[in-house]
């Protein structure tokens, strides 16, 4: 799959794509929904197939205040798109000149004039132009002004509602992290580089590989039973703290996994931490060895929950 810049026209082997737009943040069963019939429209005509996408995420151009809530980062939704087998992703770069596009010149100078799509394909609710003025009965006609035809596909209902980033937000901020796996399809994955932390955990016996989490949602503070996945294609079971470490000062907020069965150095390297089960709340003990006790309770309860759950 090709990754293609917004700011240039799309290559001339890409164009008369059918596209799949929209911000598909966490891209769960009801982003899927819209990707897959873009993807089945593809097909079926002998078109590409693409997705255009926007980084940064409009609510944070509008709200630069807001408490982080990302689901998931342009890379993650790229490689999730690539594996769904789209044929490429277009990232369109939301600034205030985005922004104060009006929908008539979104559509003619974005989908029609650099991206040359001949179908669009968006969620039900997709909003688009200057003050979202443009909705998706406005896209379809303008976009047949300029041989784009134009679909929204209808709301996904899952898990007794409507599927939604929004949901899944809340489930992740409540703990319920099996509710939040289901609608996504997959278990909420924070990614970066492992960075030196106080190195606090080799000293009682549980070192672990630190994330910061930067624009990612906060889920619910507290044990989580994880998995780990490197670059090598290696997956590893552990148990992390997620949140601030109260047993520790100053307090820092972190993703702290540690791995079981495992020794290496992994400093630097890109890891991806899946959240399968949240075990506990963060909570700070009377002694270090109260708290080396109750770690030790954690793991055993996380590989529990990591034997009886698919990798």
């Amino acid at each position: 799959m090709k990754r293609l810049p917004g700011d240039r026209p799309v290559p001339a082997g890409l164009r008369g794509a059918v596209v799949a737009l929209g911000n598909f943040d966490g891209f769960h069963v009801g982003h899927q929904a819209v990707v897959g019939r873009a993807l089945a429209l593809a097909r079926a005509t002998g078109r590409p197939a693409l997705v255009a996408t926007f980084d940064p995420h409009p609510a944070r151009l509008f709200r630069p205040d807001a408490p982080p809530f990302l689901l998931s980062t342009i890379d993650q939704r790229a490689e999730l798109f690539a594996a769904f087998g789209m044929d490429g992703t277009i990232v369109l770069p939301f600034d205030r000149a985005m922004a104060a596009v009006s929908p008539e010149g979104f559509v003619a100078d974005w989908l029609a004039a650099r991206i040359g799509a001949s179908a669009v394909v968006t969620g039900y609710d997709f909003t688009f132009g200057r003050d979202r003025a443009g909705d998706t009965a406005a896209l379809a006609a303008i976009g047949a002004r300029h041989g784009i035809a134009a679909e929204a596909i209808a709301a996904v209902e899952a898990e007794g509602g409507i599927a939604s980033s929004t949901r899944i937000r809340q489930h992740l901020r409540a703990g319920e992290i099996a509710a939040a796996t289901r609608l996504l399809t997959r278990p909420y994955t924070i990614a970066g580089s492992v960075q030196h932390g106080d190195k606090v955990g080799r000293t009682i016996g549980y070192p672990t590989a630190n994330l910061a989490l930067g624009d990612y949602l906060r889920p619910a503070y507290g044990i989580y039973a994880v998995r780990g996945r490197l670059a090598d294609g290696r997956v590893l079971g552990g148990a992390a703290n997620l949140g601030i470490r109260p047993q520790f000062d100053p307090p820092k907020e972190l993703l702290e996994p540690y791995f079981f069965d495992f020794s290496g150095d992994l400093y630097g390297q890109p890891l991806a931490v899946e959240l399968i089960a949240h075990l506990r709340p963060e909570a700070k003990f009377d002694s270090l060895a109260a708290l080396i006790v109750q770690m030790e309770a954690d793991c055993i309860e996380a590989r529990r929950i990591l034997g009886s759950s698919p990798r």
